[in-house]
C-alpha cells in the first residue's frame, strides 16, 4: 500500500506598507523611478548617516496587529539581519527578531476544495514584524552581468509569519487572498503583486501522515501571483514525495520558482536565524506604544470585512455566500453599500451586482474601482424594476446601454427610448389575442400536452410587444385564455 502524506505548509509574507517615505529616510519610495534614484544615505548607510524610524509605518502595523486580534508589544526592538548580497547594501538588513512589534493573531478564511464541500479554515499567526526592503537585481538586460536598484532599499515592509498549519496548497492560496484583501481594506498596502508590494514566501514541507514531527522545509522565495502560488507548492510537493520515495532527502534550502517549467529550482542555502548572527540595532532605541496610541488607531479603523459580513447577514437579510462575496474587497463592500442605500430592495442589489456587474467586470477584466456603471445608476436600475417601469429584461438592455456608455440616465433612456413596461390588461389581451389567432398550431400542440408550446406562446408576445410586456401578467393571461 501506498504511503499517504502529509502536507505543511508555513506562509512569510512581505507587506510593503504605504508611507510617503520609507522606513527610516524621508525619500520617496514610489514604484517606477529611474534606476538608484531614490536610494537616499541613509537607505545606504553611508557614514555619519543614522536612521530615523517612520511613525507612519508603525502606525500601519500597529492597524493590521489590531485587525487579527494580536498583541500590540508596548515595547519592541530592531536588530541588524547580517547577510551579504548584492542587493543590500549595508550588508545587513534592519529587522526585528526577538521582540516583533506584532505578536500573535488569527486569521479565519472560506477554503473551497477543487473537490468536496466548502469549509472555514482558522490559523494562527507567529509574529508580523517591521524591517526595511532590500534593492533588487536586474539580470534581463545586462549580458553575462547583473545591475543593482537600489530604489526599493529602505521601503517599509511587515513581514506577516504564520504557524505551520496549512495543509494544502488550495488552503495557501485561501488564506493568501483573504490577507491580501485584509491589507488593502486597512488601507496599509496598495496590494499590487506585480509591482511587489504583496510577496509570498511558501515554507513546504511533508511528512506521513499521521506524523506529528515535521519534515525538512524548502521555502519558495517571491511568488507574486496567487496562480504562480498554488502551482509552486503543487510543484514542490510532489518533488519532495517523490525525492523521499526514491530513497532520497530533502535539503533545507530556497528555491525560486520558474512558471515557464512548473517547476522550482534551487537559489542557494536555507539559513537558520543564528546564521544571520542577530543583534540590536546601536543607532534606534526601542520602539515604544502606548495605549493611547493603539487605541486611537482603533478608533479610526474601518469596519472589518468579518463584522461587515454579520451586519449585511442580519441587516440586510443576506445569505452568508452573497456577504462573503460583497466583501472580498473593500471598494466592492462600498459599492455595494452606496447602491443599497439607494435601492428599495437590498437583496435585488446584491443580486444585481453579484450577477450582471460582476459578470461585465470579469468578461473585460476590469476592477471594481473603474466600474463604468454608478452606483447611483445601478440602485434606479433595481428600482425601476421594483416599481414595474420595466421588466427584467429590459432592465438587462438597460444594463448593456449604461455599460457601453450609450446612456447617462435610466430614467432618461426608459423615456427617450419608450421602454416603460406594458402593465395595461386591456392592451396586453389584444396582444395576446392576436398571436392566438396567429399561432393556432402552437395553441393546438398546448392543449394536446405539450407544456413546451406555451413558453413558445409566450415568446411570440413578449416579441409582439418589443419585450416591454409585464411578464407575470402575460403568462396570466395567456393560461387563463388557453383554458
Amino acid at each position: 500500500m501506498a504511503q499517504a502524506w502529509e502536507t505543511v505548509i508555513g506562509f512569510e509574507t512581505h507587506v510593503q506598507l504605504q508611507t510617503a517615505s520609507g522606513i527610516f529616510s524621508g525619500t520617496s519610495k514610489a514604484f517606477g523611478g529611474a534606476p538608484n534614484s531614490q536610494a537616499s544615505v541613509i537607505d545606504l548607510a553611508l557614514p555619519g548617516a543614522l536612521p530615523v524610524l517612520n511613525a507612519g509605518a508603525v502606525e500601519r502595523a500597529v492597524a493590521f496587529g489590531i485587525a487579527v486580534g494580536a498583541t500590540i508589544a508596548p515595547r519592541s526592538v530592531f536588530a541588524r539581519k547580517n547577510y551579504f548580497y548584492p542587493d543590500l547594501p549595508k550588508g545587513y538588513q534592519i529587522s526585528q527578531y526577538e521582540i516583533p512589534v506584532v505578536q500573535g493573531g488569527r486569521m479565519s478564511f472560506t477554503v473551497v476544495p477543487r473537490d468536496g464541500e466548502p469549509y472555514v479554515k482558522t490559523i494562527d499567526l507567529t509574529r508580523a514584524h517591521l524591517e526595511e526592503d532590500a534593492g533588487k537585481s536586474l539580470h534581463e538586460d545586462y549580458h553575462g552581468m547583473s545591475g543593482i536598484d537600489l530604489n526599493r532599499a529602505g521601503t517599509p515592509l511587515l513581514e506577516i509569519v504564520t504557524e505551520p498549519q496549512l495543509r494544502s496548497s488550495t488552503e495557501a492560496v485561501a488564506y493568501a487572498r483573504t490577507l491580501h484583501a485584509l491589507v488593502v481594506w486597512l488601507g496599509i498596502c496598495d496590494g499590487n503583486m506585480q509591482e511587489g508590494s504583496f510577496r509570498c514566501d511558501a515554507n513546504v514541507s511533508v511528512r506521513p501522515a499521521g506524523s506529528g514531527t515535521l519534515g525538512t522545509r524548502v521555502e519558495i522565495k517571491n511568488l507574486n501571483s496567487f496562480r504562480f502560488l498554488q502551482q509552486a507548492i503543487d510543484h514542490e510537493v510532489r518533488r519532495q514525495i517523490e525525492l523521499i520515495e526514491d530513497g532520497g532527502r530533502v535539503v533545507q534550502e530556497t528555491r525560486l520558482y520558474d512558471p515557464d517549467r512548473d517547476q522550482t529550482r534551487p537559489m542557494r542555502s536555507k539559513e537558520d536565524a543564528a546564521d544571520y548572527r542577530y543583534f540590536p540595532d546601536p543607532d534606534l532605541l526601542p520602539l515604544q506604544i502606548d495605549g493611547a496610541l493603539i487605541e486611537r488607531i482603533r478608533a479610526a479603523l474601518p469596519e472589518l470585512p468579518g463584522a461587515m459580513r454579520a451586519r449585511l447577514v442580519q441587516d440586510y437579510g443576506l445569505t452568508e455566500h452573497d456577504a462573503a462575496a460583497l466583501t472580498a474587497s473593500r471598494a466592492l463592500a462600498q459599492y455595494f453599500e452606496r447602491v443599497a442605500a439607494a435601492a428599495g430592495d437590498r437583496k435585488a442589489a446584491a443580486n444585481w451586482i453579484l450577477g450582471e456587474l460582476s459578470a461585465a467586470l470579469n468578461a473585460e477584466d476590469l476592477p471594481i474601482e473603474r466600474c463604468p456603471v454608478a452606483a447611483t445608476e445601478l440602485a434606479v436600475l433595481v428600482n425601476r424594476i421594483g416599481d414595474g417601469t420595466i421588466n427584467g429584461k429590459t432592465a438587462k438592455d438597460l444594463f448593456g446601454l449604461l455599460w457601453r456608455g450609450e446612456a447617462a440616465s435610466v430614467d432618461a433612456a426608459i423615456e427617450a427610448r419608450g421602454l416603460r413596461q406594458i402593465s395595461d390588461s386591456g392592451a396586453l389581451e389584444r396582444i395576446v389575442d392576436e398571436v392566438l389567432a396567429a399561432q393556432a398550431a402552437m395553441v393546438a400542440e398546448f392543449r394536446g400536452g405539450k407544456e413546451k408550446a406555451f413558453q413558445a406562446l409566450v415568446g411570440q408576445a413578449m416579441k409582439a410587444t418589443k419585450g416591454k410586456a409585464n411578464p407575470q401578467q402575460l403568462n396570466e393571461i395567456l393560461r387563463r385564455k388557453l383554458r
